[in-house]
């Protein structure tokens, strides 16, 4: 399965869940705290699903990387003459 399929499922158990929720809330009655807490921390279940499902379609555009070519051609050796070989100190200077 996909990511947005996944994404996908999880909503629709979510959109249940939310409804057996509301179901269990006209039996029980919505005045108790136990009741009040489980709708709650469903609706903040179904907010963190729609904020993955946002996060979910950025990384997706942002995952593909963008191609750079590089030249085959060879570089230009006054780009590196005022820097020291890497490790290696400056070419006129003596190691201590």
């Amino acid at each position: 399965m996909s990511v947005n399929d996944d994404l996908a499922s999880i909503q629709r158990c979510m959109d249940e869940l939310l409804r057996s929720v509301g179901r269990l809330e006209k039996q029980v009655g919505g005045g108790g705290l136990e009741i009040r807490r489980v709708r709650t921390d469903a609706q903040h279940l179904r907010e963190s699903v729609a904020l993955l499902r946002q996060a979910a379609a950025t990384s997706v555009v942002a995952a593909v990387p963008e191609l750079v070519t590089i030249p085959d051609t060879p570089y230009d050796t006054t780009l590196w003459t005022d820097s020291d070989d890497e490790g290696l100190g400056a070419r006129d200077r003596r190691a201590p």
